[in-house]
C-alpha cells in the first residue's frame, strides 16, 4: 500500500462546491482506499491505496466527486516524497506567511517567462518544478498573485496550501 496525499481545489469556499470532510471521508473508502483522514474544510486528504498513478487516482476521486455531488472539483495527488522535496525547495524558509501553489504539470516556459514581467509591491514568487513558492507578508487575502492568477498566466490547473497545512499533511502521512 501506498500513501497519498489529495489535495482539491475550490470546495467549501464561499458557500460554493460544499463537503462535509466526513462525507468526503467516506467516498474515498467507498473508492477502496485505506486510513483515510481528512484535514481542515479545504478539501486535504491522506490515504493509502494499491493503486500507484497519480493520474488514475485524481481521474478517481473527480468522477467519484462528480456523480455523487454533480460537480467538478479539480484535484492533486502528491506523494509524501512531493511534499518533502516542496519544502526542502522552499525559497522562502525564512518565512512563515508563504504559500506552495502545487501545478498538475511543469509550466511551459514561455508561460513562466510571461509571469515573470508581473511584480507587484510585497508579492513574491518562484516557480521550482511543479511548485509556485509564494510569500505576500500582508496576506494571502490581499494578494494579486492567487491561485486563480498563477492558473491563468501558466496554464496550468493548480491549488494552493499554506506553509502550515503542508507541513500538517506530511506529518499526517507518517502516522497511518
Amino acid at each position: 500500500m501506498k500513501t497519498y496525499i489529495s489535495i482539491l481545489r475550490g470546495i467549501n469556499v464561499s458557500g460554493q462546491k460544499m463537503i462535509k470532510m466526513a462525507d468526503l471521508k467516506a467516498l474515498y473508502e467507498e473508492l477502496g482506499f485505506t486510513k483515510v483522514q481528512t484535514y481542515i474544510q479545504s478539501g486535504n486528504v491522506v490515504f493509502k491505496t494499491q493503486e500507484t498513478s497519480a493520474t488514475t487516482l485524481e481521474k478517481l476521486i473527480s468522477n467519484k466527486i462528480l456523480n455523487h455531488y454533480g460537480f467538478e472539483v479539480p484535484n492533486l495527488i502528491l506523494t509524501p516524497k512531493d511534499m518533502k522535496e516542496a519544502l526542502r525547495n522552499n525559497p522562502f524558509q525564512q518565512y512563515e506567511k508563504m504559500y506552495f501553489t502545487f501545478l498538475n504539470e511543469i509550466p511551459k516556459s514561455e508561460n513562466i517567462e510571461k509571469l515573470s514581467v508581473f511584480n507587484f509591491v510585497d508579492e513574491h514568487f518562484e516557480i521550482i518544478g511543479k511548485v509556485v513558492y509564494f510569500y505576500c507578508p500582508n496576506g494571502y487575502g490581499n494578494a494579486k498573485m492567487n491561485n486563480n492568477f498563477f492558473e491563468n498566466k501558466l496554464k496550468v490547473a493548480a491549488t494552493t496550501r499554506n506553509l502550515n497545512t503542508v507541513k500538517k499533511l506530511l506529518e499526517m502521512t507518517t502516522f497511518i
